[in-house]
């Protein structure tokens, strides 16, 4: 009997257990079945929205812009901390808040700043006696007088003098003004086609420095070619340097009958350019000399002809700066100045005028130097010149004495 209750009570919850989990897997599929359905509506509203707004945006950006009027000019925001800029009906540009989200133009306004005039630059042009539009400008052919100054010219007619051999010495025509004598040998290679030179030395050389001395150095030219060109070192502070450097040129043995030898002896200068102290020329070689074997030869150098009107040299430099409008002139030395004390000597200065159409516009002078003939400034002196006006400006530099104020050089 107990064991009839136990399997009828087994067999009533077994089928009541199972007929429980039916019902839920049911509810679960119809709960799930909604949510899809769900789901997909709000997909398909989503997908419809961004279809629509994709169309709106494409053909907004396919539509042209409307073309602009003629004349006119649109703003553009170019500063976070000023409004825009904006053109009213007669092109003249004003101040608007609307913002560039708004407009469509492409159009950039170009801020330039315009450069602002010092008061030198103002008062250069109140100086300013004629306009420069008005200057009527006239071209005028300069003729050349052949019978004139002859400074630095080379006669050949003086040279004109040979070597003579043995002792190998070569005077100058009394009329030539004579400034030392140099020394050299003299060969020609026959098998290799070449005149050897060879400067020795040169002997009682004029002071061009004004400490008393030179610092001389020879070239040597086989004219008329001056292209190719020997040139000895430099010797420094001596009168009577010592070269013993030789050179040769490249020229047949007939060839040397039209050819001149030429010896120029100079003082080096660094700053300025440099002295010619004289010349020595050689004509007809095979005539005058016997090349064919090597010989000394010592000849006297011949002076060139100086202007008799040297009131000496000034050294100076110029240097101007167009965005600043600047020039700067620095007077960095004199030489060979004209004696006006009774000391042998002069108290000079340099004095520079700025002038402008034949009127001075400024001046400044440098320190005065004492007792001397060589003076060594290194002065800076600058004046303010606008960029326009560089071309109209022109400069006079007078060197005067301090003592007596009679004017040196222009």
């Amino acid at each position: 009997m107990e064991d009839y209750v136990k399997e009828h009570n087994c067999g009533y919850l077994e089928s009541h257990g199972v007929g429980l989990g039916e019902r839920q897997v049911l509810s679960v599929v119809l709960i799930m079945t909604l949510m899809s359905a769900v789901c997909s509506l709000l997909l398909g509203a989503f997908a419809l929205c961004a279809c629509r707004f994709c169309k709106t945006k494409r053909r907004d950006v396919e539509k042209p812009p409307a073309a602009a009027p003629v004349g006119s000019v649109t703003s553009l925001h170019i500063s976070q901390s000023t409004p825009d800029l904006a053109t009213s009906g007669n092109g003249t540009l004003t101040l608007d808040d609307e913002k560039i989200g708004r407009s469509h133009y492409k159009t950039v306004i170009k801020q330039v700043t315009l450069p602002t005039l010092t008061q030198q630059h103002l008062a250069f042009r109140r100086q300013l006696c004629v306009p420069p539009s008005d200057v009527a400008f006239t071209i005028q052919r300069m003729r050349y007088d052949s019978q004139g100054s002859d400074v630095g010219v080379i006669e050949p007619d003086l040279y004109r003098h040979s070597a003579r051999e043995g002792g190998g010495i070569a005077t100058a025509p009394e009329n030539v003004k004579t400034c030392g004598s140099l020394q050299f040998m003299l060969r020609y290679d026959d098998k290799a086609d070449y005149l050897v030179i060879r400067v020795i030395s040169a002997r009682n050389l004029p002071a061009k420095d004004f400490s008393g001395t030179s610092d001389p150095y020879v070239k040597v030219y086989l004219l008329p070619d001056r292209k190719r060109k020997h040139q000895t070192k430099v010797h420094r502070k001596t009168l009577n340097p010592e070269f013993n450097e030789t050179f040769t040129f490249n020229v047949g043995y007939t060839d040397l009958e039209d050819r001149t030898l030429q010896f120029s002896i100079y003082d080096f200068d660094r700053f300025s350019r440099h002295d010619m102290i004289g010349v020595i020329l050689l004509k007809n070689l095979t005539r005058a000399i016997d090349l064919t074997r090597e010989q000394a030869y010592s000849m006297d150098i011949c002076c060139v002809p100086q202007d008799k009107l040297d009131y000496g040299e000034v050294l100076l430099s110029l240097c101007y700066l167009p965005t600043a409008g600047r020039l700067t002139v620095t007077i960095i030395k004199a030489r060979n100045l004209k004696v006006m004390d009774i000391s042998g000597t002069s108290d000079p200065y340099v004095k520079v005028s700025l002038m402008c159409h034949g009127r001075r516009i400024k001046k400044k002078k440098t320190h005065v130097k004492k007792s001397t003939l060589n003076p060594v400034y290194n002065e800076a002196i600058v004046f303010d010149v606008p960029r326009d006006n560089i071309e109209d400006v022109s400069l006079l530099v007078n060197v005067i004495d301090y003592d007596r104020v009679v004017l040196l050089q222009n």
